[in-house]
């Protein structure tokens, strides 16, 4: 790459420092009040008249757990129920009703936030099915994921106290306080960009060679907000952000790495905020960024090399990228895009050299927690700091306490329960699809285009994408076969709820305790040693768990 290359990539990764980190106090002290104020808006009286919440009342983990469970399970069975009747629906564009297994895989991935798709969906969606099923569970599940941090953030803020909040409260809150704001804001600079926003659906016209091509249309861009705020990811074309009616420029681009960026980096901001140690908010951050920026750093460089013979023939490794993104653009969309649960691309992961193309994979399997999804990012940070506090006072002989509340037996084994639960789905689910002979036979038959060890790096790509509520994939797997939608669905379900019910115990556990003095045997958990322990805890616990089955894909891929 050229001189002008590098230094117009490094001045969009700059731009994206730059605002994230004007953006981390404004947003993140918005976000503590929207979740610690005493009054309600109009319009939440309203909606909490219409399904008959009272607001003053909170709840037990027990009892929000039940309303996340409940709620998602509706949405789940609305979705699906969308799908098999879009023949009737308004706005079908002709397209027949979705096929079951297909229905339920797509159901559970956008109620869960991960938003894989295993299809095609200007293809295949009408635009009832994409605004009134697809784009709605975009605001609900990004709102579900915040809300289980504030709860789980109030655990830690609570003395002696039998409950976390009101689910429904928090819920409606994350929704028209912050969602629904931003996200209209980020879709009027989206249109601005040049993205799509109408209900043409599809538009014939003719081409510079005298033949014809079929246009879609639809309403992309209020869609492509919350799928980017929200860290959804799932993409109204098939190709995702790397369709220019989505992701037009290189500007919009970057735009749309900022609004997948924002809420989660400024989420450390306000559990600073509500725990009322500032401290904190930035100790957390810092091990986000720190891993972050390694990342992104390692992937860029890994593609700018160009390994191989054929990126080496065409003077980079472009393949699966577009030009007017650039190796620069495309690794920095790639790496934010894993380090949150987002899955949204504009560049084609596949595509990428066998060790660059293992940096996404390796973000999902850290469990997106750098800065991770919104609200899922900093539970899942959290969560691990509660081990290395926990590891810390082991190593020194010091008191495990977190922000004023006792690690214990029971802290540990929650928090030891939610580390192991992707995991297990991911291995599980891999093996299962190699181990079992009949189901090996089909996936090796339909799914796998590339065979050998790519192939087994596109299955272990799928499954953690799934586990991990990501979206993402690996472009050469065809994942629309009974297996496979069954398999990723049922991830999507796992990796999903049982961390949260997880989480929501361990909050409960630590309301009901009593605030505990700092004394000379506490473990400063704000200074740069618990900084550096917390990142050293969440890579080797990856590596320790994934480092063999990575040996058998993209390291040996990529070493050979």
């Amino acid at each position: 790459m050229d001189a002008a290359t590098i230094g117009f990539g490094i001045l969009q990764i700059a731009t994206v420092l730059l605002i994230l980190a004007l953006l981390y106090r404004p947003l993140g002290d918005w976000i503590a009040r929207i979740y610690t104020s005493g009054t309600d808006w109009r319009v939440e009286r309203g909606m909490y008249r219409l399904v008959g919440v009272d607001a003053r009342s909170e709840q037990t983990w027990r009892a929000y757990a039940r309303g996340v469970l409940i709620f998602s399970a509706v949405g789940v069975v609305f979705v699906y129920a969308l799908q098999r009747f879009q023949a009737v629906l308004p706005y079908s564009l002709g397209l027949p009703a979705v096929p079951e297994g297909l229905a339920f895989n797509t159901a559970v991935s956008f109620v869960t936030n991960t938003n894989w798709q295993s299809y095609s969906p200007e293809l295949t969606l009408g635009y009832t099915v994409q605004f009134a099923g697809l784009a709605v569970q975009n605001f609900v599940s990004a709102a579900v994921g915040i809300a289980v941090a504030i709860a789980l953030v109030r655990g830690f803020a609570r003395r002696g106290s039998a409950t976390i909040g009101n689910f429904w409260v928090d819920l409606t809150r994350g929704i028209v306080r912050l969602l629904l704001p931003l996200s209209i804001v980020a879709a009027i600079a989206l249109i601005a960009a040049g993205v799509v926003q109408n209900f043409n659906g599809f538009t014939e016209v003719g081409t510079i060679s005298g033949g014809t091509q079929v246009l879609p249309g639809g309403p992309v861009a209020s869609q492509e907000a919350i799928k980017e705020l929200g860290t959804n990811g799932g993409g109204f074309f098939n190709v995702n952000s790397a369709h220019p009616f989505e992701n037009p420029a290189p500007w919009a681009s970057v735009l749309e790495i900022l609004l997948l960026l924002a809420i989660p980096v400024a989420m450390p901001r306000a559990f600073g905020r509500m725990v009322g140690d500032d401290r904190q908010g930035y100790a957390i951050l810092a091990v986000m960024a720190s891993i972050a920026i390694v990342s992104i750093t390692a992937v860029t460089w890994l593609e700018s090399l160009g390994l191989g013979t054929a990126p080496q023939l065409a003077g980079g490794a472009m393949e699966g990228k577009e030009v007017r993104f650039g190796i620069f653009g495309s690794t920095l969309f790639a790496g934010a895009t894993t380090l949150t649960s987002t899955g949204a691309v504009n560049s084609m992961h596949d595509s990428y050299t066998a060790l660059g193309g293992m940096i996404p994979m390796v973000n999902m399997m850290l469990g997106e927690i750098a800065p991770g999804g919104v609200g899922a990012g900093l539970y899942g940070m959290l969560v691990l700091a509660v081990i290395a506090v926990f590891v810390g006072g082991l190593l020194v002989g010091r008191t495990p306490e977190y922000v004023g509340k006792k690690i214990g037996p029971t802290q540990i084994k929650l928090a030891s329960l939610y580390i192991l639960v992707t995991p297990l789905l991911v291995l599980a689910g891999t093996a299962l699809s190699f181990g079992i002979p009949a189901i090996r036979a089909d996936v090796e038959a339909t799914s796998i285009w590339n065979p050998g060890v790519h192939g087994l790096g596109e299955v272990l790509y799928a499954f953690t994408s799934a586990a991990n509520n990501n979206g993402s994939a690996f472009a050469g797997l065809t994942a629309n076969t009974p297996w496979l939608n069954t398999a990723l669905g049922v991830a999507m379900l796992l990796g999903r709820f049982i961390p949260i019910v997880l989480v929501l115990a361990l909050a409960g556990s630590l309301a009901a305790q009593q605030s505990v003095p700092s004394t000379s045997g506490t473990l400063p958990t704000h200074r740069p040693q618990f900084v550096g322990l917390l990142a050293v805890v969440a890579v080797v616990i990856t590596a320790l768990t994934y480092f063999p089955v990575l040996t058998l894909g993209p390291l040996a891929e990529g070493l050979v």
